[in-house]
């Protein structure tokens, strides 16, 4: 029906739902010119943070890809939030909207429950309205909520994407050495983010 992004280092949350695309009219249902729009997004994306996002968002977004004759988009990485809550913390829930009432991130929009569903497939725009700002916000707290989750969880390593160095997680150069890391065999220079927190070690070992 909809999706929201946000990338990385961007304030504004795009949305992309049915009634923006030419047809919509005819068809409500066709979401064909929707899924192409996604698969852009997945296309460009080198890194792709959901909540529940390996269970569920990519696996239904791959179906709707599959039945529209797209071909894969090209390889990226998943963060999945609902994955690294589990994982590192025992919330009393792990819904979005508790974790980000827990972390003081905002929460989700109220819906209202199935009545907006059904008032957007009948084409009602005022419900579309208040569909597409529900999903955006969902973007927006699941944004929030994945930059307190990442110093604690496991993170695709961002200074391979952006070549360049400084935190693994965030970038910031405005790190400090705390310490030594020690393998099985080699000692290496331990650092903290002192922006996000992040923990690493460095690439070269020392004696």
């Amino acid at each position: 029906m909809c999706f929201a992004v946000q990338w990385e280092g961007e304030n504004k949350v795009h949305t992309y739902a049915l009634p923006d695309y030419k047809g919509y009219k005819k068809n409500r249902h066709n979401d064909s010119k929707l899924v192409a729009q996604l698969w852009k997004v997945l296309d460009e994306a080198d890194i792709i943070c959901a909540h529940n996002g390996d269970a569920f968002d990519i696996k239904k977004i791959n179906a709707r890809l599959i039945v529209h004759g797209f071909k894969p988009p090209s390889p990226f990485k998943t963060f999945d939030s609902l994955k690294a809550a589990r994982r590192s913390f025992k919330f009393d829930s792990n819904k979005l909207d508790n974790i980000g009432r827990y972390l003081s991130c905002g929460r989700k929009i109220q819906t209202g429950g199935a009545e907006l569903w059904r008032r957007c497939s009948e084409g009602d725009l005022k419900a579309w309205s208040r569909m597409v700002r529900y999903c955006a916000q969902d973007v927006r707290l699941l944004y929030r909520v994945c930059r307190e989750l990442r110093p604690w969880a496991s993170y695709p390593d961002v200074r391979l994407y952006a070549n360049k160095d400084g935190c693994p997680k965030c970038l910031s150069s405005h790190v400090s050495r705390q310490g030594v890391r020690i393998s099985q065999t080699r000692k290496y220079p331990r650092f903290q983010c002192q922006k996000c927190g992040t923990w690493f070690a460095g690439k070269s070992a020392i004696k």
